[in-house]
């Protein structure tokens, strides 16, 4: 229940001010809708939601993020406050992550270049208990099912995968086994093993992989390259 009960009481979760405060001003102006919180990363969504989860209905959250990032906060919070619903925010429509995220407890999936209104629509249905998957996400999706379009990525495991969006986001294996809570040699472990999967040599081909993939916003990555 949202701070005004006749509200449905969101959270926005992206690190870029401009995107996050545009979201911000957009829902703004939405009858029943009133933003309660904002953060800039998966850890502070999740402090967020410790301090005030009774107010949070729906979550707006961006996947690629420093730290932890969009996908596993996605995992703890749907985990600790399944009333929440989450509704993932990207700038890819394909790839493997719809798929990934919503089995992780995603209820929901936009693309940034969906329009304001379907956001609106996405924060309703989420909030009465349904899931709400863009137009676009949902064709890519129905292809993803057809025989022979499985991803490389698909084959990795939730760990993997984690430490994969880490590493190419520039993150050493100190930050990763940090954050992680797991020690640095088994980031190293990890990181030799998804250059073995992946049939890389460096991680700047991994980074490419990630953005031929879809798991990797190009935003992000050309702050890495």
């Amino acid at each position: 229940m949202s701070g005004n009960a006749s509200n449905i009481g969101v959270m926005v979760v992206d690190d870029h001010d401009l995107v996050r405060y545009g979201f911000v001003s957009l829902l703004s102006d939405q009858e029943g809708i009133e933003v309660v919180a904002e953060a800039d990363s998966g850890e502070a969504a999740i402090e967020q939601c410790r301090n005030i989860h009774k107010r949070i209905d729906v979550i707006l959250m961006d996947v690629n993020m420093p730290g932890i990032g969009g996908m596993e906060a996605t995992k703890r919070i749907s985990q600790q406050w399944p009333e929440i619903g989450i509704i993932i925010l990207t700038v890819h429509a394909d790839g493997p992550l719809p798929k990934r995220l919503l089995k992780g407890g995603a209820k929901g999936y936009l693309t940034k270049g969906n329009h304001v209104s379907e956001m609106v629509e996405a924060i309703r249905d989420v909030h009465g208990g349904g899931r709400y998957i863009a137009k676009d996400i949902a064709q890519q999706l129905t292809l993803a099912l057809l025989p022979g379009k499985d991803s490389i990525i698909d084959g990795l495991s939730k760990r993997e995968l984690q430490i994969l969006m880490m590493i190419v986001q520039a993150h050493k294996n100190n930050e990763i086994a940090q954050t992680l809570n797991i020690s640095p040699k088994t980031v190293s472990t990890y990181r030799k093993r998804l250059h073995e999967k992946l049939g890389v040599d460096t991680d700047m081909q991994m980074l490419h992989l990630a953005i031929k993939h879809g798991i990797m916003d190009d935003e992000i990555s050309n702050k890495n390259i």
